[in-house]
């Protein structure tokens, strides 16, 4: 009896650990969006180069251009970045459930931004990425936003100086390390 439940729970732990395989969906998931989202930057790169031309032969076209290049070429970095996410988290996600990826640990070339050797090392390359986004997102909106009172310039220097502090922060904790 004892043998036969043995048996039952060395097949019950197998299942549970090759269960970590499933994480190979979010892996795949999450390099597609990565693929995606460079696409839909480069896109917006495209968009700017295509009106460009244009743009310098009418001078009423230029003054729409140039808010419109900056907002396509501010939301292409958005998506790098949020791109660049994926990418960190897909790879991640793959060293820390599935296998080491030897031909990255091997690569003298590359930099080692896309190894992780443990959860907390993912979080914090995740985090400071997460942070550049939400600086450009903030950036995409103060370019973009009207400000006609005293009280929305006093709200975008605020947005500044904490954005400059996460910067600070971010970079006490990269010497820290």
């Amino acid at each position: 009896m004892n043998r036969f439940f043995g048996l039952i729970e060395q097949i019950f732990e197998r299942i549970l650990w090759e269960s970590r395989l499933m994480v190979i969906l979010a892996v795949a998931a999450s390099v597609l969006a990565a693929l995606t989202l460079t696409i839909v930057g480069t896109y917006d790169i495209y968009l700017v180069f295509s009106e460009m031309f244009h743009a310098f032969l009418d001078p009423q076209a230029y003054e729409n251009f140039h808010k419109d290049a900056i907002t396509h070429i501010i939301s292409a970095i958005d998506a790098y970045l949020i791109s660049t996410v994926l990418l960190i988290f897909g790879v991640g996600l793959y060293e820390l459930f599935i296998s080491k990826i030897d031909y990255a640990e091997k690569d003298t070339k590359s930099s080692k931004i896309l190894i992780v050797h443990s959860l907390d090392q993912l979080k914090d390359k995740l985090a400071k990425v997460i942070v550049m986004v939400l600086i450009v997102t903030f950036f995409k909106h103060a370019v973009s936003f009207k400000y006609e009172e005293v009280l929305n310039l006093l709200y975008l220097s605020v947005g500044i100086l904490l954005i400059a502090l996460a910067i600070y922060f971010l970079a006490k904790s990269h010497h820290e390390e």
